[in-house]
Protein backbone atom coordinates (compact mmCIF):
# COMPACT_ATOMS: atom_id res chain seq x y z
CA UNK A 1 0.00 0.00 0.00
CA UNK A 2 1.08 3.48 -0.19
CA UNK A 3 0.92 3.59 3.55
CA UNK A 4 3.32 0.99 3.44
CA UNK A 5 6.06 2.58 0.71
CA UNK A 6 5.73 5.73 2.74
CA UNK A 7 6.68 3.82 5.86
CA UNK A 8 9.98 2.44 4.26
CA UNK A 9 11.38 5.89 2.60
CA UNK A 10 9.54 7.76 5.53
CA UNK A 11 7.95 10.30 3.64
CA UNK A 12 3.79 10.27 3.80
CA UNK A 13 1.25 8.42 1.48
CA UNK A 14 0.25 11.46 -0.16
CA UNK A 15 4.01 11.80 -1.14
CA UNK A 16 3.76 8.48 -2.56
CA UNK A 17 0.84 8.81 -4.38
CA UNK A 18 2.06 12.42 -6.06
CA UNK A 19 5.67 10.91 -6.78
CA UNK A 20 3.75 7.53 -8.69
CA UNK A 21 1.03 9.52 -10.35
CA UNK A 22 3.87 12.03 -12.06
CA UNK A 23 5.95 8.85 -12.49
CA UNK A 24 3.08 7.33 -14.84
CA UNK A 25 2.46 10.95 -16.81
CA UNK A 26 6.01 10.79 -17.72
CA UNK A 27 5.11 6.90 -18.59
CA UNK A 28 2.68 8.30 -21.15
CA UNK A 29 4.86 9.98 -23.10
CA UNK A 30 6.07 8.33 -26.09
CA UNK A 31 9.37 8.98 -25.79
CA UNK A 32 10.05 8.04 -22.70
CA UNK A 33 7.91 4.56 -22.99
CA UNK A 34 10.02 3.39 -25.78
CA UNK A 35 13.48 3.70 -23.60
CA UNK A 36 11.67 2.22 -21.11
CA UNK A 37 10.65 -0.55 -23.56
CA UNK A 38 14.15 -1.08 -24.95
CA UNK A 39 15.77 -1.05 -21.57
CA UNK A 40 13.09 -3.71 -20.39
CA UNK A 41 14.66 -5.69 -23.69
CA UNK A 42 17.50 -5.46 -23.04
CA UNK A 43 17.13 -6.59 -18.92
CA UNK A 44 15.00 -9.70 -20.50
CA UNK A 45 17.53 -11.10 -22.67
CA UNK A 46 20.56 -10.91 -20.29
CA UNK A 47 18.48 -12.68 -18.04
CA UNK A 48 17.37 -14.99 -20.96
CA UNK A 49 21.22 -15.86 -21.41
CA UNK A 50 22.68 -16.13 -17.86
CA UNK A 51 19.72 -18.46 -16.92
CA UNK A 52 17.96 -16.32 -14.49
CA UNK A 53 14.78 -16.42 -17.18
Amino acid sequence: TLEEVGRIFQVTRERVRQIESKAVRKLQQPYRSKSLVSFLDGAELSMLESGEL
